[in-house]
């Protein structure tokens, strides 16, 4: 069964920054399970899988602009210290949840100076290239019921 719209495809995979270092893999071997086609992983990957089979191996390279994004600077914003109350220390790194007029989003704290504390509201991979070894593990048929939520339920799934 190759790999199309609406199936649960399990995968293991190790994914490489353009220096070689190992940035993620599918963790002590167990794969990692999604649903195809409703955006559970990023769109560059998911197009190089769509079609494969299991016992497939593949090598991708996927730009920026099919992963996290192009880096963007107009999602650093400084703000004061008195901001970010109810946070006892602020160390560079620090990820913390920011409310913006279009949610929720992610940050990372980039800089702290005196009062000031730089917020950086890009994902950590926007702007690199993501290198992908994959080996397709098993493809089946999705439920109705994670097609109607959109994600895997069960082993290697969201529900366990």
């Amino acid at each position: 069964m190759s790999i199309e719209q609406d199936q649960v495809v399990s995968i293991h995979y190790t994914l490489k920054n353009d220096a070689g270092e190992v940035l993620d893999s599918s963790a002590e071997g167990e794969p990692l399970t999604y649903l195809h086609g409703h955006g559970n992983l990023i769109t560059g990957l998911e197009r190089e899988l769509t079609g494969k089979n299991p016992g497939d191996k593949l090598q991708v390279k996927i730009p920026p602009a099919d992963g996290y994004g192009e880096y963007d600077k107009a999602l650093i914003q400084k703000v004061p210290r008195r901001a970010l109350k109810g946070i006892p220390k602020i160390t560079v790194g620090m990820r913390l949840q920011a409310q913006t007029q279009g949610g929720v989003r992610a940050v990372t704290v980039s800089h702290v100076s005196g009062d000031m504390v730089t917020l950086d509201g890009n994902h950590p991979l926007a702007g690199q290239h993501l290198n992908f070894e994959v080996e397709v593990a098993e493809v089946r048929p999705a439920t109705a019921e994670e097609l109607s939520h959109g994600h895997v339920h069960g082993p290697g799934g969201h529900h366990h």
